[in-house]
């Protein structure tokens, strides 16, 4: 057996120093983009799959979809027969909502455009859980009394200030406290609270339960035509929605 060279295996390394570098580089570069690659591939693209999961798109149907329709045709945003099927018409209306709302135009109501339609993409969820059906009522007949004549997002406005009040530390915390908090509304003082709320109103009483807030957090709203205040003057307005300022 040949006897081994202890001096001519170093010169046979550091000649080739630069090869064996490159090597090591490279396996430990191979390492680290695995790391990183694996997890995103693996637990964040079933992240992504399950956020996409709840939208609803075109070829989508069933009772969610007929809600969604719906609810369009209702904000003026026609998708023709409210059938069901996600289609071109709904996908049309889809988009032209979320134009107008000022949402990503793509068609696909995920979270954000379910929101602006004051529906729950969770079929198991609701909104107004917190409330008796005494205090839909109560606001439904607010918002007939209050907002009857007013275009139906005017009506599902006025339903959320009310909430929005509830929700206030400046206000009563329920539905009937901030109903009945003297001078707060016209109608309690002139009788109208009394009239029979019409369907509109029920069906704007329950969207405003269910989260849909045109007003985007206001508390107050006033006719500027037939206001005598002058202290509402003095809110800021921040949108107007048919005969109505909505302001903080």
């Amino acid at each position: 057996m040949k006897k081994f060279d202890k001096t001519q295996f170093v010169k046979l390394i550091n000649k080739n120093k630069l090869l064996i570098t490159i090597i090591c580089a490279l396996i430990v570069f191979a390492c680290f983009t695995t790391a990183i690659v694996y997890p995103f591939t693996n637990s964040n693209v079933a992240q992504v799959d399950s956020l996409e999961a709840v939208a609803i798109r075109k070829g989508d149907s069933g009772s969610k979809v007929k809600e969604i329709q719906r609810k369009l045709n209702e904000l003026g945003f026609s998708v023709g027969n409210v059938d069901g099927i996600f289609g071109s018409k709904t996908l049309q209306a889809v988009k032209n909502f979320q134009k107008s709302r000022g949402l990503v135009v793509d068609g696909i109501v995920g979270n954000a455009t379910a929101k602006a339609l004051g529906i729950s993409l969770s079929s198991g969820s609701s909104g107004n859980s917190n409330y008796s059906g005494g205090d839909i009522y109560l606001l439904a007949k607010t918002i007939h009394a209050e907002a009857r004549g007013e275009p139906y997002i005017g009506q599902v406005a006025v339903g959320a200030v009310v909430l929005n009040r509830v929700r206030s530390s400046s206000f009563p915390n329920t539905i009937s406290g901030v109903v009945y908090q003297p001078w707060a509304f016209t109608a309690v003082h002139d009788g109208q609270i009394n009239l029979e709320p019409n369907d509109s109103a029920m069906r704007a009483a329950k969207d405003a339960m269910n989260g849909w807030d045109p007003t985007n957090g206001c508390l107050y709203y006033f006719n500027p035509a037939t206001a005598t205040s002058k202290w509402i003057w003095s809110r800021e307005v921040k949108l107007t929605i048919g005969k109505h300022k909505f302001a903080i």
